[in-house]
């Protein structure tokens, strides 16, 4: 059964973007559900192309729908792996810090900036969303903070990359969804900048 499930993720990956969209269409009979799997997968396996899932998620479901779903899985998986790693213990996280020394300035610059560089990591979908989750969750950052900033930066990546990839063949005709992207980045951070301030404020009373 191991091998098989192996074998799946395998040809997943070796899927393109025609291909995922064929597959979820597929399984457009189990409603969401393919839909919030595959982001969330991709929470624990890096190797999977979220992008391609985003993308084919605004496509088949539809603009409205396919951001949701896709915040949704994607969000339940970073907060999957942050409660592992919380779970586990920040000893593995000093290990690492003391056995690789340039890990440390990563693991001081969330612990001391919290939200700011937990959130511009979740906007850009290359980031190396699993090593930012799993290091949140080995290092001191409250989970309100993570979680702010998680589900504010994963909106404004699924956003961003669902608008500009849905019917993406009138994008050039649609330059102001380019526009709206940015501006949806831009107002996201400073309002969740304000959120963060007011959380740590009551936080320390």
């Amino acid at each position: 059964m191991f091998e098989s499930i192996m074998d799946w993720f395998r040809d997943l990956q070796q899927m393109d973007e025609a291909e995922i969209r064929q597959a979820i269409q597929s399984y457009a009979a189990y409603g969401p559900l393919p839909g919030i799997l595959l982001p969330f997968l991709e929470a624990f396996l890096a190797f999977l192309p979220l992008f391609v899932f985003i993308a084919v998620n605004a496509n088949v479901y539809g603009l409205g729908l396919g951001i949701l779903y896709s915040w949704i899985g994607v969000c339940l998986g970073a907060f999957s792996v942050f409660w592992i790693a919380r779970l586990i213990g920040r000893r593995p996280g000093i290990w690492l810090q003391r056995r690789f020394p340039a890990t440390r300035r990563f693991f001081r610059w969330i612990e001391r900036k919290g939200f700011t560089p937990i959130f511009l990591l979740a906007c850009f979908p290359f980031a190396p969303s699993f090593l930012v989750n799993l290091a949140s969750g080995l290092s001191t950052v409250r989970f309100g903070t993570f979680a702010l900033a998680i589900l504010m930066g994963k909106a404004v990546m699924i956003f961003s990359v669902s608008f500009l990839s849905f019917d993406i063949t009138q994008l050039a005709h649609q330059p102001w969804r380019i526009v709206t992207a940015v501006v949806v980045i831009a107002a996201m951070w400073f309002g969740g900048k304000k959120l963060e301030s007011r959380y740590l404020s009551r936080a320390s009373r």
